[in-house]
């Protein structure tokens, strides 16, 4: 150094760097430059994230002494934290340099090359100058060398790790696990660099993993997993720690081919793409070849799967390829097969929808001549050929024939099997003759499909016939079988499907001529069938049906009983074939229960059970209540299951049962929202362990479920032993939950001892409305039910009686309030007659009812729609006085089902001090119903008959929104609501209170858990009406209040009108609190007293149909 530049420093500017490459691969979260002025001091530049290109642009300063050593050490380094640092990082390139050849640049920057790094030379470009001491202002400081064990070793483990890197020894590997095994040592639980020492480890070690040095790979995830959870989104190194864990994962499935960890790895990238940004190293390497496109590559490759886990995969992959991304065709494809499949499974209509849209965007991405879109055009087809199959629109079809058509030009050398198979199968009666000859013509004889086309021709003639009832193309389709037949391999994996619809054609062709020889002949080729197919293969369910159908048209010729009972043996296999869907069996189980019914077979309560059971199992695989409801509305034949069910017990003398079963089928959605919170979350509470353990069980048997198919017979055998292991574990894992104390009933339908603790107040009338039977079952406190028939009254009669008091009702609310209600007398003369009379003979004469004593009514079917509470003979006695009603003798209740009053009586048992909040709403706001100009007296009204002692809360106007009614809800024990009531009979889940700002649906009160809710009047319209399509589903305003927690309520039936509801509203009150000033409690179980009597106050006040309107549900 030149002996004028003493006293001086020398500004050194770092401006950036390039071919910046790690020695050891890793991935850096940045790199920074570092000066080592002498063994005690050194300068540090930023820690800057690597570009995508491996530069990184600084523009930092330092101003250092030129009294110091002729030589400097430079550094540069990559840093594995943007955070806190641990320990110096990895060396990337070292070089030693004199002040002179800083120096001799001049005012210019100059580059410093670096010895190679992979064949790349790094280097950094700098710029020196020589400045007095006075113009150092705005350099970093010199930092001061920190010497510690903890950071030794971890450069150590670095420099160990980048030389296993370059020359692959062992003895580096275990010398870098050993350092960062050390300083994780050092580390505790809450350590600051604990992180960082979680990582550096784990990522040796999965290295040594892919490298076969290390074989413990969970171990290792676990590490990335803990440093994750340490490094929360917003942490600097948040993502750094997502890449590390998604790039350990995608190695795990590298070497072990186990779908989890690709899903997995999945997942993280979603999380990690959106949040890395344009140009960055990390980004770059996320992205690439190695990163998420080998992970969506490899998703892609998967089976398809129709579980909520392959969907929400498949959803994740169409995230990872946006619109514009070279595979979001493909993704879309994928997702909609998946969709497609979990349809075929579960029945659900939106599913089917989706996977018609997103198949749709799929062939809309791909151009004509690309190779993929005859692929996405048939996986369209078929989606759209089951949803035409499912609900019959003809739209649907004709866009599957025109799909299909597409796709079968694009393959005019070798159409594939299930291309041609169901062009031909669908264009059935439109286009049949012209695409089956063309199809025929593509698949000559000799080709290896032709047996596969002369079997969907023969198919494609079965439906015309099916539909056009021409009898030569039944004779045609069995000698098309019959070629396809001959043509088609012993071991071909489709035989199966050749013999049972060759029996189902010969079938068909017996009904018609009578000959033995072709049911004979049907008979044979389905056992034959069932015989080539190992014991779990899905198509057996369809051998079975082939079956059942043989034996029921021979018995229907020839009356033999044992065909009858062959008959619904195969019904029972075929329902309960646990590789089917459960849509397909519940349909077959629905055939079962109308065969036994037709024919009085003494299976026909099994048959029920079954499908009790099928439903149950198919409504507890959707997650939430609204696909629960569209789930069993989609099966048509399950509205009168319930009734049907209990009529038939009836009629086979078990009244036990049949209570049983009116409650096992009444109220599913109720029965399955329950159990989400019991038992299963009580279970949590009492062990843990096991409820994870069941939990975890029910998934793995339903994703093994279809698995035991092939040809392999090997593979068959283990996937069938698989499943078989499941069952048994799955089995004892209840059986072990059910040897807990209190949990001896666990997912076990009640019993009529457990049903009977609902009648502990006062006898239920349960009362059925079926096609077979109407009748009604009275459950005493004590003792066997009593059967009342209602020999007078059909099903039909009570779609015309609910039809007429909907008229009547109608009619009467434009009638002044003095003219009588002469149609609304002489229907409720008619339910009094025809239906309550009997009842109440049983209750005074047979169980000696003592007057004004409580019942329960619990009506089914099209009893729901009848105001039963109202019965009335309007009879003067011959002394003058007036007959009673049914009013007059009993103080009358209504409960949805027995288990919802149990419940309700159960929580009676905590109490808590009585708050009171009341709610008012008569002006919504534009179009959200007309103003309630009485609703503001309402609240007055109630707010002064409530009693001092409760803590009493009024919400009206402005302030009386959908929260905060809905916090007043949660908050208070007894509640009035006061607004308009809307009940939707198509959707009734969306039925709601009209608040200021919005509704308060049924969906947001279900959701509630309010165990201290006491009691709630509902002085609004239709609170108490329930769901047209599934009518023993109770599903109404009021129910959803008793399911929350409330377990005394007061709904109405109809549309309230309020100018005179405040009437019932007052006498309510007066009668439910006029005890109190002698220091009685408020009790919500007078409620159905109270209101008995503020309606026998009103009469001369109020309409009838507006007392009427009015009903108490609960205790």
């Amino acid at each position: 150094m030149p002996n004028s530049l003493e006293g001086q420093s020398i500004r050194l500017e770092v401006i950036s760097g390039k071919y910046l490459q790690v020695p050891s691969e890793r991935a850096p979260a940045g790199i920074y430059v570092s000066i080592n002025v002498d063994s005690r001091r050194r300068w540090k530049s930023a820690v800057k994230v690597l570009s995508s290109d491996k530069s990184v642009g600084w523009g930092d300063t330092a101003t250092l002494s030129l009294d110091a050593s002729s030589k400097l050490s430079l550094d540069i380094r990559a840093s594995f934290e943007l955070d806190r640092m641990l320990g110096n990082g990895e060396v990337i390139g070292e070089l030693e340099v004199t002040w002179d050849e800083l120096l001799d640049h001049g005012d210019e920057p100059f580059n410093l090359t670096f010895p190679p790094v992979r064949g790349d030379c790094p280097s950094l470009t700098l710029k020196a100058a020589v400045v007095h001491s006075c113009d150092n202002q705005g350099s970093a400081p010199l930092d001061s060398v920190v010497d510690c064990k903890i950071g030794r070793d971890t450069d150590a483990g670095h420099a160990r790790f980048a030389e296993y890197v370059s020359n692959e020894s062992d003895s580096h590997l275990n010398d870098a696990v050993e350092h960062f095994q050390s300083v994780l040592d050092q580390c505790p639980v809450d350590h600051p660099d604990r992180a960082a020492a979680l990582t550096n480890l784990a990522w040796v070690r999965l290295k040594g993993y892919i490298e076969g040095d290390f074989e413990d790979i969970d171990s290792v995830t676990s590490l990335f997993r803990e440093a994750l959870a340490l490094r929360p989104q917003g942490h600097p190194d948040h993502l750094l720690s997502l890449y590390c864990l998604a790039e350990a994962l995608t190695s795990c499935y590298r070497e072990e081919d186990t779908a989890v960890y690709i899903h997995q790895s999945a997942e993280l990238y979603c999380k990690l793409l959106p949040l890395c940004l344009e140009g960055t190293y990390l980004r770059s390497i996320a992205a690439g070849a190695n990163g998420v496109d080998y992970v969506i590559d490899e998703c892609n490759n998967l089976p398809t799967d129709a579980s909520d886990e392959g969907i929400h995969l498949r959803r994740i992959v169409l995230q990872l390829c946006p619109p514009g991304h070279q595979n979001h065709p493909d993704a879309l494809n994928e997702l909609s097969s998946a969709l497609q499949s979990r349809f075929r499974q579960c029945g659900s209509v939106d599913d089917i929808d989706e996977s018609i849209r997103v198949g749709r965007e799929a062939v809309s991405l791909c151009p004509e001549e690309h190779t993929s879109r005859a692929a996405y055009l048939n996986n369209l087809g078929y989606s759209l050929r089951l949803r035409f199959d499912h609900q019959r629109r003809s739209h649907d079809l004709d866009e599957a024939i025109c799909v299909y058509e597409e796709a079968l030009r694009m393959c005019p050398g070798a159409p594939s099997a299930s291309v041609s198979s169901d062009v031909v199968m669908l264009m059935t009666l439109t286009k049949l003759s012209a695409s089956v000859a063309r199809a025929l013509m593509l698949i000559p004889p000799g080709h290896p499909d032709h047996h596969t086309a002369l079997h969907n021709l023969a198919i494609t003639l079965k439906i015309r016939y099916d539909n056009l009832d021409v009898s030569e193309d039944l004779d045609e389709a069995i000698n098309l079988y019959r070629e396809s037949l001959r043509l088609t391999r012993l071991d071909h994996p489709e035989r199966h499907r050749n013999l049972y619809n060759l029996s189902s054609v010969l079938r068909s062709r017996f009904t018609k001529t009578q000959k033995n020889e072709d049911i004979e002949e049907a008979i044979r080729l389905c056992q034959e069938s069932l015989e080539a197919l190992p014991s779990l293969h899905p198509d057996r369910y369809f051998s079975y049906m082939r079956l059942q159908e043989a034996y029921s048209s021979r018995y229907r010729v020839q009356r033999k009983s044992t065909d009858l009972s062959l008959a619904v043996e195969n019904f029972k296999l075929a329902s309960r074939h646990p590789t089917q869907g459960f849509p397909n069996r519940i349909t077959t189980a629905q055939k079962w229960v109308t065969a036994a019914e037709q024919h009085s077979h003494t299976s026909a309560l099994e048959a029920y059970n079954t499908c009790f059971d099928l439903l149950d199992s198919h409504l507890a695989t959707r997650s939430s209540t609204i696909s629960r409801r569209k789930a069993a509305a989609a099966f048509s034949g399950t509205k009168l299951l319930p009734v049907n069910a209990a009529s038939c017990a009836i009629r086979s003398d078990n009244l036990r049962l049949a209570v049983e079963l009116a409650e096992r089928g009444r109220g599913q959605q109720w029965s399955l929202a329950s159990r989400l919170r019991s038992p299963l979350e009580d279970l949590e509470l009492t062990n843990s362990n096991l409820a994870r353990k069941f939990s975890e069980l029910s998934k793995c048997l339903s994703d093994t479920q279809g698995l035991a198919v092939g040809t392999d017979r090997a593979a068959v055998d283990r996937a069938e032993t698989r499943y078989r292991k499941l069952t048994e574990q799955w089995g004892a894992t209840v059986t072990e939950i059910r040897d807990i104390e209190g949990f001896s009933r666990f997912l076990v339908p009640p019993l009529y001892e457990d049903l009977q603790a609902a009648a502990r107040q006062g006898p239920v009338i349960i009362l059925i409305a079926s096609q077979y039977s109407c009748s009604a079952i009275i459950v005493p406190t004590t003792g066997e039910p009593h059967h009342v028939s209602l020999p007078s009254v059909t099903l039909t009669d009570l779609n015309n009686l609910k039809d007429r008091f909907a008229r009547a009702i109608r009619h009467a609310s434009i009638m002044g309030p003095k003219v009588p209600r002469n149609d609304l007398i002489v229907l409720l003369r008619t339910v009094w007659n025809e239906i309550m009379l009997p009842i109440v003979h049983v209750l005074q004469h047979v169980l000696k009812l003592k007057f004004l004593s409580r019942i329960w009514l619990c009506p089914t079917a099209a009893f729901t729609s009848i105001p039963l509470h109202a019965a009335h003979p309007f009879l003067t006695k011959a002394d003058g006085s007036k007959e009673p009603c049914l009013e007059d003798l009993f103080i009358c209740s209504y409960t949805p089902t027995l288990s919802a009053l149990v419940r309700s009586r159960r929580m009676m048992k905590s109490r808590v001090a009585p708050s009171f909040a009341t709610i008012g709403q008569g002006q919504p706001g534009a179009g959200k119903g007309k103003a309630l100009l009485a609703v503001d007296n309402e609240v007055e009204l109630v707010r002064k008959l409530v009693p001092a002692t409760a803590n009493r809360t009024t919400i009206s106007g402005d302030a009386a929104t959908r929260a905060g009614a809905l916090q007043a809800l949660e908050e208070n024990t007894w509640v009035h609501l006061a607004c308009h009531g809307k009940q939707d009979p198509t959707q009734p889940y969306d039925s709601h209170f009209v608040m200021r700002d919005g509704p308060l649906t049924l969906l947001d009160i279900m959701e509630k858990d309010i165990p201290h809710a006491e009691f709630a009047f509902l002085s609004a319209c239709h609170t108490a009406v329930g769901d047209k399509e599934t009518p023993d589903e109770v599903i109404h305003l009021a129910a959803g209040l008793q399911f929350s927690g409330f377990k005394s309520v007061v709904g109405t039936l109809w549309e309230v009108d309020d100018s005179v509801a405040k009437h019932v509203v007052e006498a309510f009150y007066k009668n439910m609190f006029k005890d109190l000033e002698d220091g009685g409690e408020m009790d919500c179980t007078k409620a159905a007293w109270a209101l008995n009597r503020a309606t026998h106050a009103v009469k001369t006040k109020v309409p009838l149909e507006q007392r009427m309107v009015f009903v108490h549900i609960g205790v």
